[in-house]
């Protein structure tokens, strides 16, 4: 079958070819009526961009590329997700790198590891240390999204993490909890915000010292929850009011390890975590979390990444300083039963 040229399109449509070239690149000055006969004539004809020699043309891909550590994780998932929704309403095609937390990895895509495929990146970082970045300022169009900090000349959009720690766990001490656990630190600058948000929280309601137990984990994830909870519950120690876990992945295991352990939940012990990932809803119990806003996150990092690449005005001359815009998205509590410790019966 015949390719679908932009020419066919315009003789379907009775437009000229450039009315055409402009509804397809999204060219804002197109009346409604217009662009929608135009789009009619693209679905019906099947028309595809061919996005090698648009990039030829305009020097630009039609795409950016998404690195984030683990695919197989929830939040990272609808992450990509949400960030995949607001760049298909641009009219931008995005490619998802999974770079496994690894810090070379991350380092590689730093230096450019992906602008040979994509005009711009997005970049959550996991493990990179800001020593081996240094002072550098990207020489491409870059955003990081999250709150693994590797300097603040990169654009960064996420949640504030030390904040939303510290609304967990005050909902957990008004819930009438003191000994709360802390599961989840570990040496990633996303653990110690979220370890510094738990023992504000803490000194705030001034719990005694005695009751603030830090557990440290390897990585945040299900597993890891399941056996730093179940070698807790197998101690010595008494049994804790909470576990405030730092992400959902390991509430979910927390609340396995609870579960197999005879440990009823909320009425002996509460849970809360961090991400509200949808699986949340729907353990049992239903678990309490921090819900960051993952399209208002998409959307911020989107037009900030078309700040650099002139897609939202002039493009950022090569060399250029880039704004450095550290952006702290909104989030809420979202409370269910795992966390309704005082109207269990305590």
């Amino acid at each position: 079958m015949a390719r679908v040229r932009m020419r066919d399109v315009a003789e379907h449509a009775g437009v000229s070819v450039r009315t055409v070239s402009n509804v397809v690149s999204g060219y804002p000055h197109v009346s409604p009526e217009t662009r929608a006969k135009v789009q009619r004539s693209l679905d019906e004809l099947g028309y595809r961009m061919d996005y090698l020699a648009r990039g030829l043309r305009s020097g630009r891909t039609g795409f950016i590329a998404l690195a984030v550590p683990f695919l197989a994780e929830p939040y990272f998932a609808e992450l990509a997700q949400a960030v995949i929704r607001a760049a298909g309403r641009r009219g931008i095609t995005v490619l998802v790198e999974a770079t496994a937390g690894d810090s070379e990895v991350e380092r590689r895509i730093l230096d450019g590891g992906l602008t040979n495929v994509a005009d711009g990146v997005l970049l959550s970082a996991l493990t990179v240390p800001a020593a081996d970045v240094g002072a550098r300022t990207p020489d491409f169009p870059l955003v990081m999204l999250g709150e693994h900090s590797v300097g603040n000349q990169f654009p960064r959009v996420g949640i504030d993490n030390v904040a939303a720690a510290r609304t967990a766990v005050e909902h957990l001490v008004e819930q009438g909890c003191r000994r709360i656990v802390a599961l989840g630190r570990n040496g990633s600058e996303n653990g110690r915000q979220r370890t510094e948000g738990y023992q504000q929280a803490m000194a705030a309601a001034r719990v005694r010292r005695v009751n603030w137990l830090v557990v440290p984990v390897e990585d945040w994830t299900r597993e890891q929850g399941y056996a730093a909870v179940r070698e807790l519950l197998e101690g010595d120690g008494p049994l804790p009011d909470a576990v405030f876990a730092f992400n959902d992945a390991l509430a979910v295991g927390a609340l396995r390890a609870l579960d197999a352990s005879g440990v009823r939940v909320p009425e002996d012990v509460a849970v809360a975590g961090i991400d509200d990932i949808q699986e949340a809803a729907y353990t049992h119990p239903p678990l309490t979390s921090v819900a960051p806003d993952l399209d208002v996150i998409a959307e911020r990092a989107l037009a900030l990444l078309e700040e650099q690449t002139g897609r939202s005005g002039a493009a950022r001359e090569a060399g250029a300083p880039v704004a450095a815009v550290q952006e702290a998205t909104p989030f809420r509590l979202v409370v269910r039963e795992s966390s309704r410790w005082r109207s269990a019966g305590r």
